[in-house]
Parts: C-alpha cells; structure tokens; sequence
C-alpha cells in the first residue's frame, strides 16, 4: 500500500472518529448529569467524570411524577401508530407499484410533494379537525395522524417495484388477485423495508413533542416527551433529575436501532435511497 494511500485512509478514520465522538458527546454528558447531585451541576469548571456519582435522580423521577404513566402511554401510542403507518404506507406503496389507474404518477408527485411542506404548517388545521370531531385529550388524536406518512410510502413503493411483476402473473393464473398477490407475495418479500419503516416510524412517534404538547392536556394521556416537560420548572429547573428521566427515554430508542440498523442498511440499499 502507497504512502498517499495510507495517508488518506488515515486522515478518513481522524475525521470519523472526531465527527464519532462530537455526536455522541452530549449523549455522554447527559449520562454524566444524571449521576450527579444538584451540587455537583453548575461546578466550575465543569466535572464530565462526577467526583461523586448517585442514582438517587432515577428513583426521584419515578417518585417526583408519574413518569411510569408516561412511558406506557409513549409505548401504547407508539406502538399502534406504527401499525397504522405500517398498514396505510404499505397499501399505498402497493397501489402506487402494482395497479394502473388515471392520474397515477400524477397523484404520486402530488402526495410526494407534501413532503416539502413544514409538519408545523399542518398542526392548525389538524387541531381544528380534532377539535370538531372531539377527540381533544385523546389517544386516537395522538395515534392517527402518525398512520400518514409520504416518505414511507415513497419507500416501500421503491421496494415493490423491484420486485418482479412474473410473480403477480404466476397468481392470476392460478386464479389469485391483489389481495393475493399482497399478503403472499409482496409483505413476505418485504420484511426489510417494511422493519426500516416501522423502525423510523417508531422513533418519529417516540420522540414527537409538539402534536402531544398542542392536542394532550390531560396529565394521565401525556406521553414521555411531553412528561418530562413537566421537570422543567419556570424559574430554575432541576437538570440531573431532567437528565435521568431524558436518558430513561432514550433507552428504548437505543436498544431498538442497534438490533435493528442491519435492516435499516439493508431496506435503504434495496429501494436505491442514497
């Protein structure tokens, strides 16, 4: 191997392992916050190593507010928001691969173009809806609109499309049709791409903040997000508390993405998305 080439492959690994560690610092400085007494916050200089370390801030968290509640809540709305998401973006994938109708590739610019629109430019209208309908303070109003997703039908559309379309005609001719044709064909050929989304999806719902701090004002319906909104007071905030209840949270995220980032590579590669 070349000495240029050496150099190169050298300074590629310095610039990863700084980009590496520059995101996963404040992840470490949270974990070092909330093994911190309140004393220990605002010392200065600041201590990223506690001199003395406590977990009394993750008893205080469960103890303080109902912080349990708001996890179930989060796994509750998460979960069947994924579903939904699942269900409705693969339907529509599969319409947008599979069946020929007017307007198609049309109707598919215009729905993809919903992309370019800011989510917060929607959160007005979709409030007034809710309230006309009623469901305020509500877990369907916090798990339906998570079932709309136009990235995720751009995706598992880019996936059904590769696959062959000899095996839809293998169906008709023994007499199956598109529901046939779905369910045993293109869902079992795409568990990666449908594992990306539901992953993704989870994630989004996870750690959505706004929609459940405008449509959710009932303490019992909150979920962990908006939760642990409630430990930030008005004129002080306690931050080791804040960062125990943050680092519970992103517990599940973590443990979710590390089994499950090989089909995250895998569904990504297979629709072409670079």
């Amino acid at each position: 191997m070349k000495v240029n080439q050496i150099l190169k492959m050298l300074l590629q690994y310095i610039l990863l392992i700084i980009g590496g560690f520059a995101m996963i610092l404040p992840f470490l400085w949270m974990l070092s916050t909330s093994l911190k007494n309140s004393n220990a916050v605002f010392v200065m200089p600041p201590q990223f190593i506690p001199s003395f370390i406590t977990l009394d801030n993750f008893v205080e968290v469960f103890s303080a507010f109902p912080f349990l509640r708001f996890m179930l809540n989060s796994v509750f709305v998460a979960v069947l928001a994924t579903l939904g998401l699942l269900i409705v973006s693969s339907m529509a994938g599969y319409a947008f691969a599979r069946l020929d109708f007017w307007g198609k590739e049309l109707l598919f610019m215009l729905y993809l173009g919903t992309m370019m629109i800011p989510s917060q430019v929607t959160l007005t209208p979709l409030f007034i809806i809710m309230r006309m309908i009623n469901w305020t303070d509500s877990y369907q109003a916090l798990i339906l609109p998570g079932f709309i997703s136009a990235f995720n039908v751009f995706l598992l559309r880019q996936f059904f499309e590769g696959i062959p379309k000899s095996l839809d005609e293998a169906v008709y001719i023994d007499g199956g049709g598109h529901w046939t044709i779905f369910l045993r064909i293109i869902i079992p050929l795409s568990k990666p791409v449908l594992a990306t989304a539901g992953i993704l999806g989870f994630m989004g719902s996870w750690n959505n903040f706004l929609w459940p701090l405008i449509i959710c004002s009932d303490t019992k319906k909150m979920t962990l997000p908006l939760g642990l909104s409630l430990l930030q007071g008005r004129w002080t905030t306690n931050w080791n508390m804040l960062m125990a209840g943050t680092l519970i949270s992103v517990i599940p995220i973590i443990i979710v993405y590390v089994f499950a980032q090989k089909y995250i590579i895998k569904g990504l590669s297979h629709t072409g998305i670079k």
